[in-house]
């Protein structure tokens, strides 16, 4: 199952500005996560996907959303993603989203 980590790279941090840290955890090196390049798709390339159109209301969840139409709350960032909004503290009552009818075809389109 491919996750945002699945290609991004693990890096071996000795800086000096982590030794107190390292020192607090008792470890030479702190190994992080790169900072990924997102890919976002456009206007054209999500249209030659099928997709539900959802109005947001305050109750709704992308991690609901995520069960709803791939059975897995893990993948709530692909409906996230593909719309453009970081996280559902950016999405306000009334505003339109796009749920891609098939997780292949979202990761597809996000280059996943």
């Amino acid at each position: 199952m491919p996750t945002r980590y699945s290609t991004t790279t693990i890096l071996t941090n000795a800086s000096d500005y982590y030794s107190p840290l390292r020192k607090e955890r008792g470890v030479k090196r702190i190994r992080q996560y790169a900072t990924p390049k997102i890919y976002h798709p456009s206007v054209g390339e999500r249209s030659r996907i099928a997709s539900n159109k959802h109005i947001w209301k305050n109750t709704d969840r992308l991690s609901n959303l995520a069960y709803d139409q791939y059975g897995d709350v893990r993948y709530w960032w692909v409906i996230a993603w593909y719309n453009g909004y970081p996280t559902e503290a950016h999405l306000f009552p009334g505003a339109i989203i796009y749920i891609p009818l098939t997780l292949a075809d979202a990761l597809n389109v996000l280059k996943v």
